[in-house]
This record gives structure tokens, sequence and C-alpha cells, in this order.
């Protein structure tokens, strides 16, 4: 076994990267092991979209974007019952290919002195003083930064999440041109169960194209997901080799996070926006948090899930309200209807999809008056 590292952290995604570069901006000293099963730059099935408060985040962390993907404020959102809003959000999101995004957050990380390995994780062992990873790792903080299917969640013995917690998703980049070439575009599904296509422009003129349901109770096949992405967006072909899908852990399920010296950041401590799948804002923004609490020793555990509760708790509450509602075909209608009725109910909307927002009392209002008015 190598010498004791102040953090291990298992999986090099946004969450794990970002872990290590707020542990090394806080303590300059420290030894920091990121370790990942593959190698970069590497693919990770995403709708590549990176909203603006997750680049602000990335910006605080000294990873500079500006040259990287391709910038576009216009969002158009289409409701089931065929409502449309399209307008330019208040500062521009990026397309970012994860092969590009993830790569460029790790070698700011490396370059910080975060030591990157190449290594799969199989076992989790936990002592009074540090945690050993395989036995040959050890380090006084692990953090589980290993994705949706995480191996330090499960050696913790967490609950079992409902289906209902749980989204599955398919993606692939088309051969041609995108739906929209100078919008984001979502289009919810015209039937149930709840889902929804996008198409997000990729700087070289073609698009990323998803669908999406927030159900994994729903048993669609892969085949029946991109027919169903098919009713949505007609006629567009995928570049072989491109279409992957992947299951997203929803934060309307039990968020869970012992006391202890092993912390779980982004999709590994569900933290997926239950309103439109976004996660990339969650997963930066857990690192920074837990390389915070990581930073006392003691009982990093309890203090990172007050953290936790404390920047996200509000939120939390308000989406997992709203994630309640929106299986109702006609509060969606009506969200978009009052989206494009009042610019405050529009950015609203925006800021608790991609960010940590709250839906304020007029915000609600205005929904509730369109969906009364039916």
């Amino acid at each position: 076994m190598d010498g004791l590292a102040d953090v291990a952290i298992v999986g090099a995604g946004p969450a794990g990267a970002a872990t290590a570069l707020r542990v090394l901006h806080v303590r300059p000293e420290a030894r920091v092991v990121l370790l990942d099963a593959a190698a970069f730059p590497r693919d990770k099935t995403c709708g590549d979209g990176v909203a603006a408060p997750a680049l602000d985040l990335l910006d605080a962390l000294g990873v500079d974007l500006t040259d990287i993907g391709r910038p576009l404020s216009r969002l158009q959102v289409r409701s089931p019952g065929g409502r449309t809003v399209a307008a330019d959000c208040a500062r521009p999101h990026r397309v970012i290919p994860r092969t590009v995004l993830d790569a460029a957050i790790v070698d700011a990380a490396v370059a910080r002195g975060a030591e990157l390995r190449r290594h799969r994780v199989r076992r989790v062992q936990q002592l009074p003083d540090r945690v050993v990873l395989d036995g040959e790792i050890a380090a006084r903080v692990v953090v589980g930064a290993d994705g949706a299917n995480s191996v330090v969640r499960r050696a913790l013995a967490p609950p079992p999440a409902p289906d209902a917690t749980t989204a599955v998703a398919i993606r692939g980049y088309t051969t041609g041109a995108a739906v929209d070439q100078d919008a984001l575009v979502i289009a919810f599904a015209r039937r149930a169960p709840l889902a929804y296509a996008w198409s997000f422009p990729l700087p070289d003129g073609r698009a990323n194209l998803g669908y999406g349901v927030f159900d994994r109770g729903c048993g669609f096949s892969r085949r029946e997901l991109l027919q169903r992405l098919a009713e949505e967006f007609p006629d567009q072909e995928f570049e072989p080799g491109t279409v992957r899908g992947h299951h997203l852990p929803l934060s309307t399920g039990p968020r869970f996070q012992p006391d202890g010296r092993v912390l779980l950041v982004g999709d590994a401590a569900g933290l997926v926006n239950p309103l439109t799948g976004e996660g990339i804002y969650y997963a930066l923004l857990s690192g920074v948090l837990a390389a915070n609490a990581s930073a006392h020793g003691g009982a990093p555990g309890a203090r990172y899930r007050t953290s936790l509760r404390r920047r996200l708790g509000r939120h939390h509450r308000h989406v997992g309200a709203l994630a309640r509602l929106m299986p109702h075909g006609r509060f969606v209608d009506a969200a978009v209807a009052a989206a494009g009725r009042d610019r405050r109910v529009f950015d609203a909307i925006v800021d608790v999809g991609l960010a940590s927002g709250t839906a304020r009392p007029r915000v609600l209002a205005a929904i509730a008056g369109d969906y009364l008015r039916g």
C-alpha cells in the first residue's frame, strides 16, 4: 500500500474533478488521488448542455471554457399539448461534448496537483482513521463520484431507490443538422409516460439528440425509446456507434449521506434535477461542498450532509413538489404558456430547472391561472 492520501476521489467526471480542484484550492499542499476506470478523453452519455450557472462554478474553480463548445441563449420548449415558448435566456449556456468537457476539467485538476490514476475500484473498507480502496489505496477521506451505478455508494449499504426516482435516457449524434440550428430545443412527449426529447446543436452543425423518460419502471427498450424520439423529431439519422442509454438517479429519491469519511457527490449521491434531468450543475456544486467538508477532518460526512441541506434543501423541496405535478400534462402546458407570457416566469423556470432556484408565489400563481383557464 502506498502512502496515505488526504482525499481519494473515485470517478474523474465533473463531480470528481471539481472536488479535486476545490480541495487543492483550499489546501494546495493536500495529496489528492483521482481514480477512474477510463482513460481521458472518454465519452459520457449526456445531452452535452452546460448551463450558465454551471459555467459560473467552473470559472470559480479556475476552468476557463470560453473558447470551448458553442454558446447558445435561445431556449425553445414545447409542452405535451403543443404550446410553445421560445426566448433568450438571461445568459448563454454552452453545448460541449462530454469528451471535451470532462477532459478539460480533469486536465485542470491534474495541473493543480491531483494524481490521476487509471483504476477501477471494487472494494471499499472503512477504518476508524482512514478508508482503504481495494486494499492498496488509503485516504483520510474518500469521495464517491462514480456515477449512477456507484460502487462506493453500494459499499455504504444505501436504501433501495424506487423506480419512479430513476429516469432512463438515450442519446446519439446526428449525421445532419440540428432540429433548430440556433436554439436548445426541448419537446415534451405528447403521450404518457412523462418524457421529453431534446436537440442541442454542436459547434460543427450536428446535434446531440436524445429522449428521456422520468420513470425507470416504464420498461421501454432501446428500440422503443428511439421510436418515441422519432415521433418528436422525425427524419433524423444517427452516426453509427453514438446511440447510448443510461439511468439517472433523480433528486426526488431519498438522499443518502451517512456520517464518516466517505462522501457521495453528483449522480452517485442521486443528485439529478427531477424536472429536467440536468446533473452537471449539481455535480459541480456537490463536489465543491464535499471538498469543503473534507478539509476539516473529524466527521466530514455529517458536515457535508449539513452543507448540502443548507445549500439545496429549499430548492429540493420546490423541485420535489413540482416533479409530482409534472406527470399531469395540463400542468406542463400551463407552465409553458405562463412562461411565454411572463418573462419572470420564464427566468424562474430556467433557474429551477438548470440551477438551484425556487418557485416563488407569483410564479406559481401565474402557472395556476393558466391551468385554471384550461
